[in-house]
């Protein structure tokens, strides 16, 4: 018999559209009219059957759901384009994604969810270009690239042990199911390292930049869960970026949606409980919108923390979040040191460089025909040191890697500083957590469940299944 979900107590409105994109529109944008919602006493309540806060990954995400079930729903976004933190922007023709992003094809709800065909992936070289004592060393992926690996054999990036125990760990997270990953005993990453058996210098050298920057945690204090995962999905799959930008992801995932179901521009202050078990969002204008069957939060912790003003139990102990800052440069085309769309780490253990990349060797789209692109990632805020500052101790920096009279040419396009990075997922972690957090409320976000992609992607479909599962009626 079908289950049938308690429908609606009134007609559902939608508040205004959004303009729907065009060629020359890299985000959905709301034209200057739209922008601010229709003219309304602050009293007037209007109804949505689920309303879905915040229009990241993890929002994109539970929309997605909602709309294959073909529930109603309102997407709100406080921002002037969808995507959170996974957003890129257009500079001089230049592609600059918002901080140091790859996306890894074997994510598994990625691969159900998104078109990679249309995304145009652009792979990187299965491995990095390790810099210590002076110069680069190689560290390949034996199975992609097996003369380099064996080649890389004999070099100061761990030993030959080491490279043994890659391969055991390989076949060791690859015989696990990714719930058995996410629920096993966990650890720091550094500790299961070391039980593991790889030497300091592999750690140092390798471990510690290369995880450290996915995870933007140097220290290496990031849960061993998350660690199996990502090793895991590298093992199975390749790192790229889309050819137009990271921001490409959550643009499409948005296109499919109904167009006049986001609502850009538009900053939620607040969610409210009244007698009934249907929370009431707040607009920044202060018009109020009921939800029928419920909200879903899917905005980073700080902002959450501001809209729920201990109305809900708290979600979990906070942690203080990752952050990090990224420097763009640009420089001609025909000057850059290296031609590979290869990663390079600093495995020298000085400097504030974590790492860097030629953005246009990985995807030549990312800049214009005759320019390069160079992005470099540095771990934490840096408060103390001014833009400035920081530019001169990176092009130092990279002069040491790549010869002054090269990179003093390199020109500064953007600094991006981002305090909220990922979210601290050091142990304990709990990364299979229930949503719902209280009466016709979920949560999402890849705090909820792991700090990837991936995990934002599932927080958001789970969200909706929690609150279907509260919503369904008896059998009839």
């Amino acid at each position: 018999m079908p289950l049938t979900l308690r429908p609606p107590s009134s007609t559902f409105s939608f508040l205004s559209p959004i303009a729907a994109p065009t060629a020359t529109h890299r985000f959905f944008t709301i034209p200057r009219a739209s922008t601010q919602l229709a003219p309304t006493p602050p009293s007037v309540i209007k109804t949505a059957p689920v309303i879905v806060i915040g229009a990241g990954l993890a929002g994109l995400a539970a929309a997605t759901r909602l709309n294959s079930d073909n529930i109603p729903f309102l997407l709100l976004e406080a921002s002037d384009g969808v995507g959170g933190r996974v957003r890129t922007d257009v500079v001089d023709g230049f592609l600059l994604d918002r901080g140091f992003q790859i996306f890894i094809t074997a994510y598994p709800e990625a691969q159900r969810l998104l078109n990679y065909s249309d995304l145009n992936l652009q792979k990187f070289y299965s491995g990095a270009k390790v810099y210590c004592d002076g110069e680069f060393h190689t560290v390949a992926d034996p199975l992609r690239h097996s003369s380099d690996s064996v080649l890389s054999l004999g070099n100061p990036i761990g030993s030959v042990l080491d490279k043994l125990l890659i391969a055991l760990t390989r076949a060791r997270v690859l015989s696990k199911s990714d719930e058995e990953i996410l629920n096993a005993d966990e650890v720091p990453t550094i500790q299961l390292l070391k039980s593991i058996g790889f030497s300091d210098s592999m750690i140092g050298r390798f471990f510690g930049p290369f995880f450290g920057g996915i995870f933007f945690d140097p220290e290496l204090e990031t849960t061993s869960r998350l660690f199996d995962f990502i090793f895991k999905v590298l093992a199975l799959g390749d790192n790229t970026l889309p050819a137009n930008g990271i921001g490409e992801i959550p643009i499409q995932l948005a296109a499919k949606l109904p167009s006049d179901s986001i609502l850009l521009n538009t900053r939620v202050v607040s969610v409210d409980f009244n007698d009934s078990d249907s929370p009431l969002v707040t607009l920044e204008s202060g018009e109020i919108v009921k939800s029928e069957l419920g909200v879903i939060m899917a905005v980073e912790e700080p902002a959450l923390d501001k809209i729920l003003a201990g109305r809900t139990a708290s979600v979990q102990k906070k942690k203080p979040a990752r952050s990090t800052v990224c420097l763009y440069f640009t420089l001609d085309r025909d000057q850059i040191p290296v031609r590979d769309p290869v990663l390079f780490l600093n495995g020298s253990g000085k400097g504030i460089i974590n790492n860097m990349f030629f953005a246009t060797n990985v995807a030549p789209s990312y800049g214009p025909p005759n320019k390069a692109l160079a992005s470099v990632t540095l771990i934490g805020l840096y408060e103390n040191d001014s833009d400035d500052d920081l530019r001169t101790k990176v092009i130092k920096e990279l002069s040491g890697w790549f010869g002054a009279s090269k990179v003093e040419l390199w020109q500064h396009l953007r600094t991006y500083r981002i305090s909220f990075a990922q979210p601290n997922q050091a142990p304990p972690t709990d990364l299979t957590k229930d949503p719902k957090i209280g009466s016709g409320l979920y949560l999402c976000g890849d705090y909820v469940t792991s700090a990837t992609f991936d995990g934002a992607l599932v927080s958001g479909r789970r969200a909706v299944e929690a609150l279907l599962k509260d919503r369904v009626l008896a059998p009839v």
